[in-house]
This record gives C-alpha cells, sequence and structure tokens, in this order.
C-alpha cells in the first residue's frame, strides 16, 4: 500500500470483506445509512467496512448478518472466521479506534496544536515526515500510518463536513519538519484551508510566550448539535478520549484561555502567508 492510499490492497482480506460486504448490500437494494441503522451503528462506518479503511469486529459482523433485510443466511460471519488472521488489522489502535467516527459525525471540531500541524490537514509529505520520526517504525507501518491519517482526511471533503476550528502555535510553521520543500506545501495547504467556508485557523504568535495551552498540550473537542461534546489528549504514550461531561466542560474552559492567546484571523492569514514566504525565499 503505498502512501496517501486509504485503500488496501486488492485480494487483501479487508478487500474481500468489503467488496462482499458492499454486494449484499446493494443486492438488498440497501443504503450505506439504512443498514448502519439496521446493525446499530453509523452509514458512515458501514463506508468505512466495504472501502478497507476500518475492519469490523467479529461481534460487529454478526450484527450486520443479523440484519434479514441482508439476506446473508451468516455468510460474513464466516467470512470473518476464514480470514480471521487479515481481519484483525486496524489502522487505528484500540484506544483511537473510534475517534474517527466522532469526528466525521461531529457538527464542530475545535483542535489546538502548540508543536506540529493538526493530523487532519497535514499533507502527505508532512505526515510522512512526523511517523518516519518514530523509532524503530517499519516502512510497511509508516505507509500504513500515513494512508490512515489521508483517509480521516476525507471527513472534511464529505456531504456535509464538520466546521473545524484550528489554533496552533506559530512554532508549528517555523519548525522545518521533512525540509523546506515540505513545509512550504504544508503552510500552502493551511493558507488553502483557512479559505474554506467552515474553516478558521488562528495562530498564536510565537512573542506570547508561555501560555495556558502550552501547559495542556494538543488536544480537539468535538461538538455535536443536541448532544454532549467529546474530547481527545495527545498523550506521549497513547491518546486519551475525554468523554465526561465534566471533563469535556473543563478542557473548553482550556480552550477558552488558548482563544484569547490566538492573533485575529486577518493577522492569522498574514502569519501564515508570512511563514510560507520564509520556506519559499530559502530555496
Amino acid at each position: 500500500m503505498a502512501p496517501g492510499d486509504p485503500n488496501p490492497p486488492k485480494g487483501s482480506p479487508r478487500a474481500v470483506f468489503g467488496a462482499m460486504l458492499r454486494h449484499y448490500r446493494v443486492t438488498a437494494g440497501l443504503t450505506q445509512d439504512q443498514l448502519g441503522s439496521l446493525a446499530h451503528v453509523s452509514g458512515k462506518l458501514i463506508s468505512a467496512y466495504e472501502n478497507g479503511w476500518r475492519v469490523p469486529t467479529r461481534p460487529s459482523t454478526a450484527d450486520i448478518d443479523a440484519a434479514p433485510e441482508l439476506n446473508t443466511h451468516g455468510a460474513l460471519t464466516e467470512l470473518w472466521d476464514q480470514f480471521e488472521d487479515g481481519m484483525s488489522y486496524q489502522a487505528f489502535p484500540d484506544w483511537y479506534q473510534d475517534w474517527p467516527e466522532v469526528e466525521a459525525t461531529a457538527s464542530r471540531l475545535r483542535w489546538f496544536e502548540p508543536d506540529l500541524v493538526p493530523g487532519l490537514l497535514q499533507t502527505e509529505g508532512y505526515a510522512t515526515a512526523v511517523y518516519r520520526s518514530r523509532f524503530g517504525i517499519t516502512t510497511d507501518e509508516l505507509e500504513s500510518l500515513v494512508a490512515a491519517r489521508l483517509a480521516r482526511q476525507r471527513t472534511l471533503s464529505q456531504g456535509r463536513p464538520p466546521a473545524v476550528w484550528v489554533i496552533m502555535d506559530e512554532w508549528a510553521l517555523r519548525r522545518p519538519v521533512g525540509g523546506r520543500h515540505v513545509m512550504l506545501e504544508q503552510v500552502g495547504r493551511l493558507i488553502e484551508e483557512a479559505h474554506r467556508p467552515g474553516t478558521v485557523i488562528q495562530v498564536i504568535p510565537a512573542s506570547t510566550g508561555m501560555h495556558t495551552g502550552l501547559n495542556a498540550g494538543g488536544f480537539m473537542i468535538a461538538d455535536f448539535d443536541g448532544g454532549p461534546g467529546a474530547g481527545y489528549q495527545a498523550m506521549p504514550v497513547r491518546g486519551q478520549q475525554v468523554r465526561d461531561a465534566k471533563d469535556v466542560s473543563a478542557l473548553s474552559l482550556v480552550w477558552d484561555a488558548v482563544v484569547m492567546e490566538a492573533l485575529p484571523l486577518a493577522a492569522s492569514l498574514a502569519l501564515l502567508e508570512e511563514a510560507a514566504k520564509s520556506w519559499t525565499s530559502h530555496m
């Protein structure tokens, strides 16, 4: 699987399972949302299964098989059993597995990053450089991680994407992750995103010095229309999802403090454009 290709190799367990799931669904005349409702999951998750971006657990597969409209007679569970080792593949670790679905179904995403460009806005070259820095990573692992990260970004191009509000430290624009060519492309991507409807990007200038966000580290808050929000915090060993309402509220207070440190929109865009020129001028 090449970097940037979110789809599994043709003939792989994930590809075959996904193709068979799609075959049964289409034959039954069901949409992904309709099948998701029958199997007690979202239509987006059914799409992820069909495209091989996510792998269903055996119980989830049994729930899909149990939908009488699909008329599988247990074929998908049998296929899962035959492919058991291959079906254990996970693009994301256990503690992160359901967060991409949270992102995709949120009405708004608020993301603060003090050190790096947020994952949903990373270019392929930048993401590759970030993951390559992991000690002991193999080529296959690198390719899979980059592909999974780029697949997550489809959230921003779906029919009704969430609004995205990003606040990042200026240092993330100055650190030469992957080299000058990579940074020029990456900052250019941020400028494009800043002009996209529904996206806000603000920058905390380096002159600010110490601020609340540096103590908190990177985090994201997913907001939902008419429902409780959820949070995600980056940690050294593994990330941590925040579901308790009081904890999400506490994270929102940190967000409010970070907002007060950020430059207004026009000034943030001007800083992005200046950063892009700085990478160009040295090439």
